[in-house]
């Protein structure tokens, strides 16, 4: 991307930002707040290239959620991102609001509920058993030589302080195959479904347990929501990888488990899928 076309994007963030409606909202919705908000947003616009395109409402509304949730937007901590797509319905580049998996179990543990909440690999050879009735599997860890065993899926696992406790199992290949179904990017053989496809294969398990069978809390709820779309004013939200067109929050409890697991759009150049309209990193 060049210089001139990144300013241009920049130019268009700016200028929303001085707009006096927008510093109005902001100033409604953050109050004393207002400033050091701007200042962290725009330092990430100004860090992403691919994000300095996109159109700089869809930012905001990201940014704003990130901070309703009281989630930092730093990449390295896997909380949530703001994460830029090419939306073929309304011919923009847009932002798309992420939570990582860090971030689900955040959530979950700030509400109290929560003794016990986990995820991780499972090797071959740990699968001692199934309940026939609740589905559930028995484990046993491997005592020797455990890294040397393939994995053959991931278990999530809660336990909540009153007793109720609940797991889910994923193969390896449930959860390639749930990512083939969701994720243009990772057809395309790249993204963290290709690069690190371990971190989504936990986010996935996780996520699906928790909205499946924990009780929700209202911030909880949001982030199932929220997870994946495009954010807009009055809680709006629209699922761009899917040709769903925009809906409001109570129609969005229908629909947010079908939609998983957008991925982080990587390199610096600009490229465009001339099918799908979807914004492609470089392949490394």
């Amino acid at each position: 991307m060049s210089t001139e076309i990144q300013k241009t994007g920049l130019q268009k963030f700016n200028s929303m930002l001085e707009n006096t409606r927008t510093q109005d909202y902001l100033s409604s919705v953050l109050g004393s707040k207002r400033d050091t908000f701007v200042s962290n947003m725009v330092a990430l616009v100004s860090s992403n290239k691919l994000l300095s395109e996109c159109d700089p409402s869809t930012i905001m509304f990201s940014c704003l959620k990130a901070t309703a949730l009281s989630l930092p937007l730093d990449a390295n901590l896997g909380f949530c991102y703001v994460i830029p797509y090419n939306d073929r319905k309304s011919g923009k580049q847009v932002a798309t609001f992420q939570i990582g998996k860090s971030g689900f179990v955040q959530l979950a543990l700030r509400s109290g509920q929560f003794e016990t909440l986990n995820v991780r690999d499972v090797r071959e050879g740990e699968i001692i058993d199934e309940d026939f009735l609740s589905g559930e599997y028995k484990f046993k860890r491997l005592n020797e030589d455990r890294e040397k065993a393939k994995i053959v899926g991931y278990v999530a696992y809660f336990r909540l302080t009153n007793g109720f406790h609940k797991q889910l199992y994923m193969t390896c290949e449930e959860l390639d195959a749930h990512g083939s179904k969701y994720s243009q990017t990772k057809r395309k053989g790249f993204g963290l479904w290709v690069d690190n496809k371990e971190s989504m294969y936990e986010k996935t398990c996780i996520k699906r347990l928790l909205s499946k069978y924990a009780p929700l809390s209202v911030e909880m709820n949001q982030a199932i929501l929220s997870d994946q779309g495009v954010l807009g004013e009055n809680d709006q939200i629209r699922y761009v990888d899917n040709e769903e067109t925009a809906i409001d929050l109570e129609k969005a409890a229908e629909v947010a488990d079908k939609f998983a697991d957008f991925e982080e759009v990587t390199g610096e150049k600009e490229k465009v899928d001339k099918k799908t309209g979807e914004i492609l990193g470089d392949k490394k």
